[in-house]
């Protein structure tokens, strides 16, 4: 039976789980001007999903005070203490001129807490209006995605990760790299990050250290591609915790390149996976992606191929009782690097056309602290072989993304030109999370669900199968790997581009 079958559900309304739809508990920094026009900016505004639930100062003798209603409940220095006694969910720096090492010492001192971290920009241009509550975020999230954002990490991480040797691949990447600094947060006895991009790593040391000497072993230059330089890395380094973004992740470009998707997505993990078996690695954590689900690119089908080698080699360390090995299924992360938002700010911003595929596609949508917050709960839940999936709600249609985008940016809709390209190969109109022969279960989160392996769906003898898909890879053969691909997961095919309907009348809402 599975660990999932019978687990609690957490009340919505209960502060230590999600939002529940009433806004994420948060704590501000800051009993002064700028704070209390932001508690009464935020109670005017609920449509931030923001609840303050305390303000911490500097000033010892504010504990205790009411400001908006809201208490004071103690001063900065306490604030990991304060935010996990409150439950809180988020945390904002609301006091002016604030010194940069103040800030840093601050958010890593919220992320210890499992509490998000949020800024207040331009202090004084929002103080000068008396209007704060519209200056926290450029964007209304919770529009863009069409549900409220969802607090994911809780300070229970703090037990996977404090005193461990953690080891994070891709951490130049967007995602990478916020897991890299969330990491940080928990006090890891050493955090590694490895990436084939020597310039990522120098500025993501400098962004989390404020320094990057580069005269230690936390920035790690690898590909996970070469597996007797992986096999080295683990060997000496010995982690204990290991989070694996790297990968190639661009669909279309994939397509045309899919012996690269297996030479990354598929070999790289696989190296990835048998190294920290080797090497007695405590938990092993896969970012894959919802396109897993029943493939139908080249990208989903080498990240479930990714997840079926994880479960497999799961199952292998539950019976000799060693690590823990499961992955995570992000939708599109807004904010990542080359995501649909910053290119469409980039289109918009250039005065071109926006270009979507199909009027009708939809997509699930997440933000990054959601995903990075996905992960860091999987490692801790995870009993072993799990693919976990984050609750989005319903998928966001393109054209209502880019509708709710320009209304934000102060765009009218007939500012914005629109143009249709049609599917690409290996898109599908419409996303799942799950596979149609796949279980939903619940977890101890309310809004994460997990599924288990189901050694029906995948090959009897995956190794093997495997072996013939890097020899085609290493050949650059793309049509055999697409054979293989085929041979390998069942159902798998990718389809031909599709035309894009005739619109005989303008699309009903106006793009």
């Amino acid at each position: 039976m599975s660990p999932y079958s019978n687990a609690a559900r957490l009340n919505p309304l209960d502060p230590s789980s999600g939002d529940g739809g009433q806004g994420l508990r948060t704590i501000v920094v800051g009993a002064g001007a700028a704070g209390s026009a932001l508690v009464r900016d935020l109670g005017r505004t609920p449509e931030f999903g923001l609840v303050p639930v305390g303000l911490l100062d500097d000033d010892p003798l504010k504990a205790g005070e009411l400001v908006g209603g809201v208490p004071v409940l103690g001063t900065l220095t306490e604030l990991t203490e304060l935010a996990v006694e409150s439950k809180a969910q988020v945390v904002v720096l609301a006091i002016p001129g604030l010194a940069h090492q103040k800030v840093r010492a601050l958010a890593t001192a919220a992320a210890a807490a499992g509490a998000a971290v949020r800024y207040l920009p331009s202090f004084l241009a929002a103080l000068r209006r008396e209007v704060v509550g519209s200056d926290l975020r450029s964007l209304d999230v919770n529009r863009l995605i069409g549900r409220h954002e969802v607090h994911v990490v809780s300070s229970d991480v703090r037990a996977v990760i404090e005193g461990k040797r953690v080891l994070v691949t891709g951490a130049g990447g967007s995602i990478g790299s916020e897991l890299c600094r969330q990491v940080h947060a928990f006090g890891p006895s050493e955090l590694y990050m490895l990436d084939h991009d020597e310039s990522n790593l120098h500025r993501l040391q400098l962004e989390i250290w404020g320094e990057a000497l580069l005269t230690d072993d936390s920035l790690v230059i690898a590909d996970i591609r070469d597996r007797p330089r992986i096999q080295q890395i683990f060997r000496d380094l010995r982690p204990e915790v290991v989070f694996h973004a790297a990968a190639h992740k661009h669909l279309p470009l994939l397509e045309r390149h899919p012996s690269e998707a297996v030479k990354s997505n598929v070999l790289g993990t696989d190296n990835l996976v048998e190294a920290a078996l080797a090497t007695g690695v405590e938990r092993f954590v896969l970012i894959s992606t919802d396109k897993a689900a029943d493939p139908t690119s080249v990208l989903g089908a080498s990240k479930r191929l990714a997840e079926l080698i994880v479960q497999a080699n799961a199952r292998d360390a539950r019976n000799l009782g060693t690590g823990v090995f499961s992955a995570v299924r992000f939708g599109n992360v807004l904010g990542s690097r080359g995501s649909l938002l910053s290119v469409l700010a980039e289109q918009l911003r250039s005065g071109g056309p926006v270009t979507i595929t199909h009027p009708d596609v939809t997509r699930f949508f997440m933000t990054i602290e959601e995903a990075v917050g996905l992960v860091l709960e999987a490692g801790r839940m995870a009993h072993g072989g799990e693919v976990f999936v984050l609750d989005m709600g319903e998928p966001v249609r393109i054209v209502d993304l880019v509708h709710n985008f320009a209304r934000q940016v102060q765009l009218e809709a007939e500012e914005v030109e629109i143009r249709y390209t049609g599917l690409r190969a290996g898109e599908k109109l419409n996303e799942a999370l799950f596979s149609e022969g796949e279980e939903r279960l619940p977890t101890a989160h309310s809004r994460i669900y997990a599924t288990v392996a189901d050694h029906s769906a995948g090959p009897e003898d995956l190794a093997g199968s495997l072996t013939a898909l890097y020899a085609a890879a290493a050949g650059n053969s793309d049509a055999e790997v697409r054979r293989q691909l085929g041979a390998i997961l069942p159902g798998y095919t990718t389809p031909e581009p599709q035309p894009v309907p005739a619109l005989s009348t303008p699309y009903p809402d106006g793009f």
